[in-house]
Protein backbone atom coordinates (compact mmCIF):
# COMPACT_ATOMS: atom_id res chain seq x y z
CA UNK A 1 0.00 0.00 0.00
CA UNK A 2 2.84 2.37 0.85
CA UNK A 3 4.41 1.70 -2.54
CA UNK A 4 1.28 2.92 -4.32
CA UNK A 5 1.05 5.99 -2.11
CA UNK A 6 4.63 6.92 -2.92
CA UNK A 7 3.96 6.39 -6.61
CA UNK A 8 0.86 8.57 -6.45
CA UNK A 9 2.74 11.27 -4.57
CA UNK A 10 5.52 11.16 -7.16
CA UNK A 11 3.00 11.52 -10.01
CA UNK A 12 1.34 14.49 -8.28
CA UNK A 13 4.66 16.21 -7.66
CA UNK A 14 5.77 15.64 -11.26
CA UNK A 15 2.46 17.07 -12.47
CA UNK A 16 2.93 20.14 -10.31
CA UNK A 17 6.46 20.46 -11.64
CA UNK A 18 5.09 20.44 -15.20
CA UNK A 19 3.12 23.57 -14.39
CA UNK A 20 6.35 25.56 -14.14
CA UNK A 21 5.34 28.07 -16.78
CA UNK A 22 8.67 29.70 -17.52
CA UNK A 23 10.45 26.46 -18.43
CA UNK A 24 7.66 24.29 -19.80
CA UNK A 25 5.46 26.66 -21.76
CA UNK A 26 4.56 24.01 -24.34
CA UNK A 27 3.53 21.53 -21.66
CA UNK A 28 1.39 24.17 -19.92
CA UNK A 29 -0.42 24.99 -23.16
CA UNK A 30 -1.03 21.33 -23.89
CA UNK A 31 -2.22 20.64 -20.34
CA UNK A 32 -4.63 23.59 -20.38
CA UNK A 33 -5.99 22.52 -23.79
CA UNK A 34 -6.59 19.02 -22.48
CA UNK A 35 -8.46 20.44 -19.49
CA UNK A 36 -10.54 22.68 -21.77
CA UNK A 37 -11.51 19.70 -23.95
CA UNK A 38 -12.41 17.66 -20.88
CA UNK A 39 -14.61 20.51 -19.60
CA UNK A 40 -16.30 20.83 -23.00
CA UNK A 41 -16.85 17.08 -23.00
CA UNK A 42 -18.55 17.42 -19.62
CA UNK A 43 -20.79 20.13 -21.08
CA UNK A 44 -21.85 17.76 -23.85
CA UNK A 45 -22.33 14.89 -21.40
CA UNK A 46 -24.47 16.99 -19.06
CA UNK A 47 -26.48 18.31 -22.01
CA UNK A 48 -27.42 14.73 -22.84
CA UNK A 49 -28.78 14.33 -19.29
CA UNK A 50 -31.30 17.15 -19.76
CA UNK A 51 -34.94 16.10 -19.98
CA UNK A 52 -36.59 18.49 -22.40
CA UNK A 53 -40.09 17.20 -21.64
CA UNK A 54 -39.77 18.31 -18.00
CA UNK A 55 -37.27 21.12 -18.49
CA UNK A 56 -37.60 22.66 -15.02
CA UNK A 57 -37.95 19.32 -13.26
CA UNK A 58 -35.95 18.04 -10.33
CA UNK A 59 -33.69 15.81 -12.44
CA UNK A 60 -32.36 18.64 -14.56
CA UNK A 61 -30.83 20.56 -11.65
CA UNK A 62 -27.72 18.38 -11.58
CA UNK A 63 -27.29 18.66 -15.33
CA UNK A 64 -27.66 22.47 -15.19
CA UNK A 65 -25.13 22.71 -12.37
CA UNK A 66 -22.71 20.51 -14.31
CA UNK A 67 -23.08 22.60 -17.47
CA UNK A 68 -22.58 25.87 -15.61
CA UNK A 69 -19.57 24.52 -13.69
CA UNK A 70 -17.97 23.23 -16.89
CA UNK A 71 -18.46 26.56 -18.65
CA UNK A 72 -16.90 28.29 -15.64
CA UNK A 73 -13.91 25.95 -15.82
CA UNK A 74 -13.47 26.72 -19.52
CA UNK A 75 -13.73 30.44 -18.84
CA UNK A 76 -11.15 30.30 -16.03
CA UNK A 77 -8.75 28.28 -18.19
CA UNK A 78 -9.11 30.73 -21.09
CA UNK A 79 -8.48 33.68 -18.79
CA UNK A 80 -5.43 31.87 -17.44
CA UNK A 81 -4.05 31.26 -20.92
CA UNK A 82 -4.63 34.88 -21.92
CA UNK A 83 -2.85 36.10 -18.79
CA UNK A 84 0.17 33.93 -19.62
CA UNK A 85 0.24 35.34 -23.17
CA UNK A 86 0.13 38.89 -21.82
CA UNK A 87 2.85 38.05 -19.29
CA UNK A 88 5.12 36.69 -22.02
CA UNK A 89 4.58 39.75 -24.23
CA UNK A 90 5.40 42.13 -21.41
CA UNK A 91 8.57 40.17 -20.56
CA UNK A 92 9.75 40.32 -24.17
CA UNK A 93 9.44 44.10 -24.40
Amino acid sequence: MLKYQNLLLKIILETLHLINFTKNNYIMKTFSLILIFIALGLVVFNATLLDFNHFFGEGNKIAFIGIIASFCAVLVLLIFRMSKIIEQKTKNQ
